[in-house]
């Protein structure tokens, strides 16, 4: 069965950097695009970043651009986002997910990705 595990998050000055992982227990899919979302305290779940596997992409949501940068390790079946030059209002839990099928054009919403992990919670606090 597939599952995605978030790892990496924790509590971080302003001007910090993280590097978020996604761990797949296996890729169902032969064609699919890897997400990553936030969710702050009584805000909507946001996309920052999604991969294909292939060569379209990555994207960014404009509020990440230049800071943020996804990457994925075909081998360890694993995601990441190094996050750099962190912001307060980075804040929030952040969620990979998994969509059957590529993305093109930008981040796209949460609503077409199938399979969710638990989170991971990201502070950014002086």
């Amino acid at each position: 069965q597939l599952q995605l595990v978030e790892s990496g998050g924790a509590l971080v000055q302003p001007g910090g950097s993280l590097r978020l992982a996604c761990a797949a227990s296996r890729f169902t899919f032969d064609y699919y695009n890897i997400g990553w979302f936030r969710q702050a305290p009584g805000k909507e779940r946001e996309g920052v970043s999604c991969i294909n596997n292939n060569d379209h992409g990555p994207y960014y949501a404009d509020s990440v651009k230049g800071r943020f940068t996804i990457s994925r390790d075909n081998a360890k079946l694993t995601v990441y986002l190094q996050m750099n030059s962190l912001k307060p209002e980075d804040t929030g839990v952040y969620y990979c997910a998994i969509k059957n099928g590529w993305v093109f054009g930008g981040v796209t919403r949460p609503e077409v990705y199938e399979l969710w992990g638990q989170g991971t919670q990201v502070t950014v606090s002086s």
